[in-house]
């Protein structure tokens, strides 16, 4: 049913809506994107120190805040999934669900993680191992050791599992709650209503909440495609002996921005789903491909044991804001981390719920929450297991490529001793493009349609707004990676990515209560 009309809608066509534009939403956010990027071809160098200065302010002053709303996230997430509360059908006992399993969660599985597990499945645990940025110096671990690769490991899977991912399922569970059953706005200022009352919607309060969320996924999204250029270029010199500059950087962002925005024009149906199916099913395949050439016995104790060092830990690294791990480890990894989750929750929260209709919300906790951390668990175990044994019996010096050539150099090295490498690395490079644009189209949709009013889960923005906002967010990924690589090499990226969690933190903050007042103090409605 439309919850504007009342007249069913059809299961199967998304529409284009010529629906007017929220001015208040949509000129605010653009022209600071658009400035940014701007100053950023004017003076690279001031959008770099503004971005490092706001990377550094935030994840100082406020990595104890990230640390406790990421447990407390974790928690409220682990309540709502295994009591009652699961039994609650989105959109009421009569809706029915659109999109099959396996669907549903290829669009919830790469539209999400974008680059990241490809990125860092190899590169995050060698790192830590070889201590290259100075990670285990307050650990009290000996880099190289076992114990560095166990070490290595677990603080790899509790990175890249169930607490970002509850983050993303919390935001999306209060949007479609708010949305399908309360029948609210499909906007982030609605998940504020158990808190404030539906006073929060109107004024300029709303139009503050959804800007500030627009601007945190717009330079999250630049953030992850910067990182996209940067692997892909260094994929390229590595393999192809291509110098990677600025010249490699453009034809790749034109490349990639390319795929994503016409992903983003087809829509949901004929763009992302499709898009999407065909990533995981790569993703399937690498992962089986692996673990059958891979070091089986040794990624199998190592994740173990990685499992246990993690559980052992939970806590302290939980709730450690910087004091205890160290800023290499904790603020440039863990932080930075929840940084860039905070970031996308609220408008991947949107993404998330309008494919989740008809879904009870175990379901959606299982689709969201437990098998993408499990995903990512298994993806890291099997890559970053091989990469450590690898590198402990001398088979590829992964630290020394790292060491010399960047954060993110490590993969390309990795897939050459693969056997079929040479047909590896160019399927590795496809799946990162698709990955970053499976995520990508998915959140362009989602801005456009926070920046259009009263639009309907079941309707398509305005193609000149996806169009728009995809091309901002290249020319300040292509910026940042262009003028602002830094140490690691992708360190403007990660600059980018601190600060749109840090403009959103607060609203993810209230998110978190209202979820808290919504499901646990009011009276939940089916």
């Amino acid at each position: 049913m439309s919850l504007e009309t009342g007249k069913p809608s059809s299961p199967e066509i998304m529409v284009e809506t010529e629906r007017k534009t929220r001015k208040g939403v949509f000129w605010p956010a653009f022209l600071i994107v658009g400035g940014g990027a701007i100053l950023g071809i004017v003076n690279n160098k001031m959008l770099t120190d503004i971005s490092m200065n706001g990377f550094l302010g935030s994840l100082r002053g406020l990595g104890w805040l990230y640390q406790i709303i990421s447990i407390v996230a974790l928690v409220i997430v682990a309540l709502v999934t295994f009591t009652k509360l699961g039994k609650v059908r989105l959109g009421g006992d009569d809706a029915r669900p659109k999109f099959s399993f396996p669907a549903w969660f290829a669009m919830a599985l790469t539209g999400g993680i974008a680059t990241g597990v490809i990125t860092y499945g190899v590169n995050e645990p060698i790192i830590y191992f070889g201590n290259i940025y100075g990670e285990m110096e307050q650990t009290g671990i000996t880099p190289g050791t076992t114990e560095a690769a166990i070490f290595a490991m677990g603080r790899s899977f509790y990175n890249w599992s169930f607490i970002p991912y509850a983050m993303y399922s919390l935001s999306g569970l209060v949007v479609a709650y708010m949305y399908f059953n309360r029948k609210k706005s499909l906007s982030v200022t609605a998940t504020l209503i158990p808190l404030f009352g539906d006073k929060v919607t109107k004024g300029i309060w709303t139009s503050i909440i959804d800007t500030l969320s627009v601007l945190a996924i717009a330079l999250g999204l630049a953030s992850s495609l910067g990182a996209g250029l940067a692997l892909v270029g260094s994929g390229i010199e590595t393999t192809y002996g291509i110098q990677q500059g600025p010249v490699v950087w453009l034809v790749l962002t034109f490349l990639i921005t390319g795929t994503f925005t016409l992903s983003a024009l087809k829509g949901l149906d004929k763009g992302i789903r499709i898009l999407s199916d065909v990533n995981a099913k790569i993703f399937y395949v690498i992962l089986i491909t692996i673990i059958i050439v891979g070091p089986t016995l040794y990624i199998l104790r190592t994740s173990t044991a990685g499992m246990g060092y993690w559980l052992q830990n939970f806590w302290s690294w939980g709730l450690d804001p910087i004091d205890m791990g160290g800023e290499a480890l904790v603020m440039w990894w863990t932080l930075y981390d929840w940084a860039i989750w905070i970031a996308y929750a609220p408008l991947m929260g949107i993404f998330l719920a309008i494919i989740s209709h008809g879904r009870t919300i175990r379901e959606f906790m299982l689709i969201n929450w437990i098998l993408p951390s499990v995903f990512s668990i298994i993806w890291f175990g099997i890559w970053g297991g091989t990469a450590l044994f690898w590198q402990q019996n001398d088979v590829v010096d992964l630290v020394g490529t790292i060491t010399e050539s960047g954060a993110v150099a490590g993969l390309w090295a990795f897939l050459a001793n693969l056997p079929l490498g040479s047909i590896l690395i160019p399927v590795i490079m496809i799946t990162l493009i698709l990955s970053f644009a499976t995520a990508a189209d998915s959140m362009v949709r989602t801005i456009a349609s926070l920046c259009t009013e009263n639009i309907r889960h079941d309707e398509e923005p305005a193609k000149w707004k996806k169009l728009l906002w995809a091309l901002s967010i290249a020319a300040i990924a292509f910026i940042m990676v262009a003028y602002a690589g830094g140490a690691q090499g992708v360190d403007g990226v990660k600059y980018l990515a601190a600060l749109g969690g840090s403009t959103v933190l607060f609203i993810f903050v209230l998110q978190v209560a209202s979820a808290i007042k919504m499901f646990f103090i009011d009276k939940v409605e089916r």
